[in-house]
């Protein structure tokens, strides 16, 4: 299914009010990434320009007009963060502020770039969390989505995290049977020991049907949709678009999975996305069976 036709209105979409702007993201690397994945819901790579970079500026801007909402966490996401060059002065400016967290691929972490975040972090008062994708446990699971030799690059990056302090966060879309989720989390296990990160935390990502996902597996279904009557009596703060907005070049969205969605960009300022969101968009079931997929909190495995 299109996104188009996914997002076809029914006469009783639900809409979900912003109860409290807690999460603010930006979009900083766009749809520009270094890597091609197969799976990615809004198609980054290379030469996909769709969103561009921000700004330092425009990041500095609405820091200071976060200050107002409250807001208790930051996210930089793209794309892949680290191919926006000025990313560490702009998470050294939002540590000021509160807590940030970079979803990235890792494959971008040279010695000089990781021992920077480091120094970033110690002289801070809050805490920089890096979250690390990856789609399976070894070369043979993850790089067949994610290229040739990204995951023995992505587990360089993590070494060298650990080795400065970082407990990174490692996700990973469940593109494997459900019923191998107990093996394959002790495939991941064994693959961080060798990067000495004994106790890692890892996160269970369910698969978003759009982008690229849609050739390699499939696309969402008619039934795969949010009803008004889903709704009643559903915490509404298991969903992000409750609680959070993500900054792009091309305006404020209602969340990351759809700013390939036109009908998803609510306006130039936090004040023009403050108001309610239909959610009859098909991505939007997956966030309903699922909670609020994007941000740290979820399915976090771990060795007891």
């Amino acid at each position: 299914m299109s996104i188009a036709s996914a997002a076809a209105r029914t006469p009783r979409a639900p809409q979900v009010p912003l109860v409290s702007l807690d999460y603010l993201w930006f979009q900083v690397a766009g749809t520009v990434c270094n890597l091609r994945c197969t799976h990615c819901f809004i198609s980054c790579a290379p030469d996909n320009h769709s969103f561009w970079f921000l700004d330092l500026p425009t990041v500095l801007d609405y820091l200071e007009r976060s200050r107002a909402w409250g807001v208790k966490e930051y996210y930089f996401t793209g794309g892949e963060p680290f191919m926006n060059k000025e990313l560490l002065p702009m998470l050294e400016a939002t540590l000021a502020v509160g807590p940030a967290s970079v979803l990235t691929n890792a494959t971008l972490l040279p010695e000089r770039t990781v021992r920077r975040l480091a120094e970033i972090e110690a002289g801070s008062r809050y805490s920089l969390e890096l979250r690390v994708s990856l789609d399976g446990p070894s070369p043979e699971t993850n790089d067949p989505i994610r290229g040739e030799g990204t995951f023995e690059r992505a587990m360089e990056g993590v070494g060298r995290l650990v080795e400065h302090g970082f407990l990174p966060i490692i996700t990973a879309a469940q593109v494997w049977c459900p019923h191998e989720d107990e093996a394959v989390l002790d495939r991941f296990y064994a693959s961080c020991r060798k990067v000495r990160y004994e106790r890692p935390r890892i996160k269970i990502l369910p698969s978003i049907h759009l982008g690229r996902e849609v050739l390699r597996s499939r696309g969402y279904d008619d039934s795969e949709i949010v009803t008004a009557e889903m709704m009643e009596g559903h915490d509404l703060t298991t969903l992000l678009c409750s609680s959070g907005r993500v900054v792009t070049n091309r305006g404020v969205y209602v969340c990351p999975i759809l700013i390939d969605d036109e009908g998803a960009n609510l306006g130039d300022s936090l004040e023009a996305a403050d108001r309610p969101f239909e959610i009859d968009r098909s991505a939007c079931y997956t966030c309903w069976l699922h909670g609020a997929i994007c941000t740290n909190t979820g399915h976090l495995g771990g060795e007891a």
